[in-house]
């Protein structure tokens, strides 16, 4: 599931999809952009609750997902406690598999 995820995520960087950075990911959340959320499972106790609230609040899906080094390279960059998906088709095929594995969803 997580190699799965992980390729899922360096495909949407590639075609410009991809958010990374709490700044970029509340900013693509307010502007009714992001489809999915992913925080990594080390992110501080505040960055979870912020994302968690803002998700609840635009409905959009948030999951707990790899640790903040796992993320980074899973789009080719240094360590991200948040990203977000943009694009419906790789949102909806990530929830997919994330929800078919035993994730930690938050919504």
């Amino acid at each position: 599931m997580q190699n799965k995820i992980l390729g899922l995520l360096g495909l949407s960087m590639k075609a410009g999809k991809v958010k990374a950075g709490e700044f970029s990911v509340e900013k693509s959340i307010k502007a009714h952009k992001a489809k999915l959320v992913l925080v990594a499972s080390d992110a501080s106790e505040n960055t979870e609750k912020k994302f968690r609230q803002s998700c609840f609040y635009y409905h959009i899906p948030i999951f707990s997902f790899g640790t903040k080094e796992e993320l980074g390279r899973g789009i080719g960059k240094e360590m991200r406690s948040s990203l977000c998906i943009e694009d419906e088709g790789f949102a909806k095929r990530m929830i997919e598999i994330l929800d078919g594995g035993n994730a930690d969803v938050r919504r």
